[in-house]
């Protein structure tokens, strides 16, 4: 009958439930956008309870700040209690050896197989770059929640030499995923273990073309530098279907590389986290269908999330109505800006009438590129008129001179003119900044024991990540290395021999 085929069918299909970037905690002090992560976690939760999914994939970022609040990390297990825990019971099984998916956990299972907890979604979770594990102890905002018992963390390497990815193997009726996943790495250091043949994806041992093979991973997908991205040709053409992380453009709907075969998935985030054109794109969530090798991808759109307008203009563009000469040219970009804003606040209220659930007030931003001669007017005077329309008032306008930032070249480095203004949508990193302060540096400032690398990822925990202590471990770690060395070597204890042998370490 048709019933029992429908249902026959419902056996041997795994329904997924697919996000990534949820960011909680960001902003969670803005007394208009405080709430916005976690509203949307909830709604995101609901729409996996709802669609009775087997269980919640999420590709990194949970949480914004890598040590997160205690009102972010309550508001977290709140909703993962409410939503994940319950009698329904999980039609599908692990084959794989746990032991090994989640070896760095006291609690090496998954949370569903354990007698003392009822869950009825289980939640996978490969670290984004902003929860990732740090400090001494190598803990992450993610291992409390495996902890709990609410959410199983996967993911995880620990060696800088060597990666082995071994999958957690699932089986429900006759279909069976090897799902794989890389919680965020530094990329250049990911690149290069990519190019030395470091990296590699362990496949099931029994019938190896059986398995559909899905693969999470939490990486700059686009290229921001040389080798400070991860390109699709790295990965295995095994792979049926990558869910890759970190980028916040939703791109949902499965793209297939032409040279890899393999399928990408890119989910975004579910929060507007900087006010560039890719965050302006409709957000959603995957519900991901898989029956044997088959898949779908069915795109759910996010109904919570806060509107996010943006546009550009180019003053040089528009001759006939700005004059740089002219005395009152000021007031009337301020006029023409002020124009554009009300229609992107037209635009926003038609869209929000049909959305009940979406907030009040909108995100805008307006980039005003003023190269050829013109003034910036005052922007905190400018935002006092939409303090109580817009979500963002401090920084709806934007000014920036495109076409005349090219820098003299020059070996000095002005620390001051690279912090003040970096250019919109670019993100200032700090291993960059130590670089090129080590590079450009005196030969007598130069760091002989400590490595540039070494100390731009020290630096950078201790400015991002806030771990206080992470400079003082680099230094004792390089120092500890560095005297078994001259031990091993029967250096003489002189001055001169130590500091001979120190540059050949």
């Amino acid at each position: 009958s048709p019933h029992t085929s429908a249902s026959k069918d419902g056996e041997d299909t795994f329904k997924i439930l697919v996000a990534t970037d949820i960011h909680l905690g960001y902003l969670e002090k803005d007394p208009v956008r405080g709430n916005d992560t976690f509203v949307t976690f909830n709604e995101i939760l609901d729409h996996a309870q709802k669609n009775e999914v087997d269980f919640v994939l999420l590709g990194g970022d949970l949480f914004h700040d890598n040590k997160p609040s205690r009102k972010t990390v309550h508001s977290c297990l709140e909703s993962l209690r409410k939503y994940c825990m319950g009698d329904r019971p999980v039609q599908f099984e692990i084959l794989s050896d746990q032991a090994v998916n989640f070896h760095y956990s006291k609690f090496p299972w998954v949370n569903y197989q354990d007698e003392n907890l009822n869950i009825s979604i289980p939640v996978f979770s490969i670290h984004g770059n902003h929860d990732d594990p740090t400090g001494a102890d190598a803990l992450c905002a993610l291992d409390i929640l495996s902890c709990a018992g609410l959410l199983n963390h996967f993911g995880r390497s620990t060696s800088v030499e060597k990666i082995d990815i071994s999958p957690i193997l699932l089986r429900k009726g006759r279909t069976k995923i090897a799902l794989y996943g890389l919680g965020a790495i530094p990329d250049e250091r990911l690149y290069r273990m990519f190019v030395n043949k470091q990296v590699t994806m362990l496949r099931p041992k029994e019938d190896e073309d059986s398995w559909f093979n899905l693969f999470v991973i939490h990486q700059n997908r686009s290229k921001h530098g040389a080798t400070n991205y991860i390109p699709e040709q790295f990965l295995d053409d095994f792979i049926n279907l990558v869910v890759w992380g970190h980028e916040h453009e939703c791109k949902i709907a499965p793209f297939q590389n032409e040279q890899q075969r393999f399928y990408i998935s890119q989910p975004g985030s579910s929060v507007v986290t900087s006010l560039s054109p890719g965050e302006a794109v409709k957000k959603h969530i995957g519900l991901l269908h898989v029956k044997g090798k088959k898949m779908k991808m069915e795109k759910i759109a996010l109904e919570t999330v806060r509107t996010f307008h943006i546009e550009d203009v180019v003053l040089a563009d528009h001759p006939d109505l700005f004059n740089p000469d002219n005395p009152n040219v000021t007031q009337a970009i301020q006029a023409f800006c002020m124009e554009k804003v009300e229609l992107m606040l037209d635009t926003a209220e038609r869209e929000r009438l049909g959305n009940p659930r979406q907030p009040e007030k909108p995100i805008i931003r307006l980039r005003v590129d003023y190269a050829g001669g013109f003034e910036p007017f005052s922007v905190h005077r400018f935002s006092q008129k939409y303090m109580h329309r817009v979500a963002n008032p401090k920084d709806i306008i934007h000014f920036f001179r495109h076409r005349e930032q090219k820098e003299k070249k020059g070996i000095d480095l002005n620390f001051g003119k690279l912090v003040s203004r970096p250019a919109e949508g670019m993100t200032l990193r700090v291993e960059d900044l130590v670089k090129q302060y080590f590079q450009t540096a005196e030969k007598k400032v130069q760091l002989s024991l400590l490595t540039e690398r070494g100390m731009g990822e020290a630096v950078q925990e201790f400015v991002d990540k806030e771990e206080k202590d992470a400079i003082e471990e680099l230094v004792k770690f390089q120092l500890e290395k560095t005297q078994r060395f001259l031990k091993e070597r029967r250096t003489d204890a002189e001055e001169e021999k130590i500091d001979e042998e120190v540059m050949f370490c």
